[in-house]
C-alpha cells in the first residue's frame, strides 16, 4: 500500500464530498421547504438562482439581498434571516465516513484544506456553526476569492496562498469539470462520487489503492 506523501495537501471539496446534501442531484434542504416555509418551492428557486447566480456565489452580490427580494416579492413576512438560517441548518448533513478520512490524516500530520464554491455567509457558517475551521487550516470560498471552480484562477490562489507547487495539491471533488481543470493547473485530483467512494481511503493511503483519475 502506497503512503500519502507528507508534503501533500488535501483539498477537499464541500457539497457533494464533506457534506452529503446532495441525493439524485438534488439539495436535500429544500425537501420541506413548502411545508416549512409556506411558499413555493419553484418560485424560490427561480428567483434565487435566476439569471446571475454567479454573482452569488462569486460575492459580487449577497445572497441575504437576493432572499429579501424573493420575500417581498411573494410577501413572506418571515425576514431573510429566517430563511438563510433554515436553508443553511437543513444543509448541514456532513458525511461521518469522510469525516473519519479527516480524522486520520489529522492524525498523520496531513494538511487539509478546504475548497468549495459558496458564498461569504454559507463559507462562514460551514467554519463555525458546523466547527469545520477546526478540521482544516483554511477555507477557500469562491464568494471570498472572486472566483469559482473550475476557473484555472480559483486553483492558482489557492497555492499562491499556501506557497506551494500546485504538485502538492490533491483535490477530492465530486463535480466532473474541477476535476480535470485541477490537473490542468498541475493537481492531483480524485473524482468523489457514489462509485468511487470505496476508492477513497486507498487513494489518501490508508486502504490498498487505486490510481488517481487523470482522466
Amino acid at each position: 500500500m502506497a503512503t500519502l506523501d507528507p508534503k501533500t495537501i488535501v483539498a477537499w471539496d464541500f457539497d457533494g464530498v464533506l457534506n452529503r446534501n446532495i441525493v439524485d442531484g438534488r439539495f436535500v434542504w429544500a425537501d420541506r421547504f413548502e411545508i416549512d416555509i409556506g411558499f413555493s418551492l419553484d418560485d424560490f428557486t427561480t428567483q434565487i438562482f435566476r439569471n446571475g447566480f454567479d454573482d452569488v456565489i462569486t460575492g459580487k452580490v449577497d445572497l441575504r439581498d437576493r432572499i429579501e427580494d424573493w420575500a417581498q416579492q411573494v410577501g413572506y413576512t418571515g425576514g431573510a434571516d429566517t430563511v438563510l438560517t433554515y436553508w443553511f441548518e437543513n444543509d448541514a448533513l456532513p458525511d461521518t465516513e469522510v469525516e473519519a478520512v479527516m480524522d486520520i490524516l489529522h492524525g498523520q500530520n496531513i494538511r487539509q484544506i478546504i475548497v468549495t464554491n459558496n458564498e461569504a455567509r454559507g463559507a462562514s457558517y460551514i467554519e463555525n456553526e458546523m466547527g469545520y475551521s477546526a478540521r482544516v487550516e483554511h477555507l477557500f470560498a469562491s464568494g471570498r476569492m472572486g472566483v469559482r471552480k473550475p476557473d484555472p484562477a480559483f486553483f492558482r490562489h489557492v497555492t499562491d496562498t499556501l506557497g506551494v507547487e500546485p504538485e502538492r495539491m490533491l483535490l477530492i471533488d465530486d463535480c466532473p469539470k474541477n476535476v480535470p481543470a485541477a490537473i490542468e493547473c498541475g493537481w492531483r485530483a480524485f473524482h468523489f462520487v457514489d462509485s468511487t467512494r470505496k476508492d477513497l481511503r486507498g487513494v489518501l493511503g490508508i486502504e490498498p489503492s487505486k490510481q488517481l483519475d487523470q482522466d
